[in-house]
């Protein structure tokens, strides 16, 4: 293939607006314009799409596995390049690879993993999601309960440095284990803060979003619910301008009601993102795996633990799409910002993922008028479809 080329015969969104008899035209690795049918230069070839739908390919910035893998059980660059291999088929062009809970030596091994990737420019790879093991014990969900601890000053270097070798460093902390002079830190030096797994309260929470914290992990799961006398975790959140949330829309983590109530009082300029916490079994057949020792099964949808407390998500990204649009009841333009521009700017990415624009990625997701995915291209070449 050329080094440009054009898209050609579908709608196209670029992350606010539609584009009809349109093309998109790709130089590289990214978007050089969105040009009429017509007026595509001499030179370029065009490609026809045959119908259906181009939009800004999706970033999953909570992504424990796929592919048969969890980057727990085998923290190297080729579990990266699996994990991010079996999301392409499902529209994620762009995903932070996340390890949950566990011990310094596997943390370290993932975080020499991730830089190495990042290095050789993994294709999707964006960086890490450390989830834990600064987190609540009351509110540990899968995580083993054995390796949740206090950070510590040498944690905050440690992670501080990681941010050094990594594109985007996302970390999932509770304020029962963490001061707010860490988040501080960790904010200044580029690290990007969640709040999550976590019983704190309303105050505390808005706290550590004042201290630096920016995101919230998996709306409603493992954290302190709204009450009417106290919001919680849950309720700060939504009423934080300046915090973003994940939520794993798929009509089993969360109800959908609850899910449009938390979207209509969202307050701006932060918003609600999807994630999929998606495992190992993502793109495969496999009825189980392990976590930690323990044996995680997957039936019905989900994924639980031999005692039914859930154990991630059995979801990927389109699927989330789907579910918001056709469940929830949000309209295509919102759901797609949902999966792509609303997370790339919940880690600082807007400015290159997540829409289309001149100099942006050229991560691509073709969808028929349906929302299946038909063809992806990450930085300009095609790694799914025919």
């Amino acid at each position: 293939m050329s080094d440009r080329f054009a898209l050609t015969g579908a709608r196209i969104f670029d992350g606010a607006d539609w584009h009809d008899n349109a093309a998109l035209v790709v130089k590289g690795d990214v978007v050089e314009a969105i040009l009429p049918a017509g007026a595509i230069p001499s030179g370029v070839s065009a490609t026809e799409t045959g119908g259906g739908l181009l939009v800004p390919g999706f970033v999953d910035i909570q992504v424990n596995g796929g592919g048969g893998v969890m980057l727990n059980d085998h923290p190297d660059v080729a579990s990266i390049e699996t994990i991010c291999r079996a999301h392409a088929p499902f529209g994620t062009t762009a995903l932070l690879v996340t390890l949950i809970t566990d011990t310094p030596a596997i943390t370290a091994a993932a975080i020499a993993a991730g830089a190495e990737a990042a290095r050789e420019k993994a294709p999707g790879f964006l960086g890490l999601h450390l989830e834990g093991p600064h987190l609540s014990v009351a509110r540990k969900g899968a995580h083993d309960p054995a390796l949740i601890r206090p950070m510590t000053d040498a944690d905050q270097a440690a992670l501080i440095a990681a941010r050094s070798e990594l594109p985007v460093l996302l970390t999932t902390i509770a304020p029962e284990s963490v001061e707010p002079a860490h988040v501080a830190a960790l904010a200044k030096a580029g690290v990007v803060v969640s709040l999550g797994h976590s019983d704190t309260n309303y105050a505390t929470a808005t706290a550590f979003a004042e201290a630096g914290a920016t995101v919230v992990t998996h709306l409603f799961n493992a954290m302190s619910q709204i009450g009417n006398r106290e919001p919680g975790l849950a309720g700060a959140a939504i009423d934080t301008g300046g915090l973003y949330a994940g939520i794993i829309a798929d009509g089993i983590h969360v109800h959908p009601a609850t899910m449009m109530l938390a979207l209509r009082g969202k307050q701006g300029p932060g918003k609600i993102v999807l994630v999929t916490d998606a495992m190992a079994t993502i793109g495969t057949d496999m009825t189980s795996f392990t976590l930690n020792g323990r044996t995680i099964y997957r039936k019905d949808g989900s994924l639980r633990l031999a005692d039914g407390t859930l154990a991630g998500a059995d979801l990927d990204m389109i699927s989330a799409v789907r579910y918001v649009h056709r469940v929830v009841g949000l309209d295509l333009d919102e759901a797609l910002r949902m999966a792509s521009l609303y997370p790339a700017e919940a880690i600082g990415q807007a400015h290159r993922l997540g829409r289309f624009a001149n100099g942006t990625a050229a991560d691509i997701v073709g969808l028929s008028e349906g929302l299946d995915v038909r063809n992806v291209w990450i930085s300009g070449r095609k790694v799914f479809g025919t």
